[in-house]
């Protein structure tokens, strides 16, 4: 499993601070834009929607491979325990 930050990670923050700052400065008044900029900050939280469902599909993905990985090793224990000659199941 990788650590760090990938390049969409980076991006996506560099996205989302640009948002913020839009609309702090939207908000004092600073900012008077065209119809066409106005939506600009929309399409950004778009991408932005998209990066965190990338994310989450990701994660659904690995839970779903721990999954397989945990019931192939619960088998595999359970295949040992009946292959072997000494039942720990009963008290000595």
């Amino acid at each position: 499993m990788k650590k760090g930050r990938s390049f969409w990670d980076i991006l996506a923050w560099i996205v989302l601070a640009g948002i913020i700052l839009w609309l702090i400065l939207k908000v004092l008044g600073i900012i008077n834009t065209s119809i066409l900029l106005e939506y600009a900050p929309y399409f950004g939280a778009v991408y932005l929607a998209g990066w965190y469902m990338q994310k989450l599909e990701n994660v659904c993905k690995e839970v779903e491979g721990l999954k397989k990985f945990k019931d192939a090793t619960i088998q595999k224990i359970n295949n040992i325990e009946s292959n072997c000659k000494f039942n720990h199941n009963e008290k000595a």
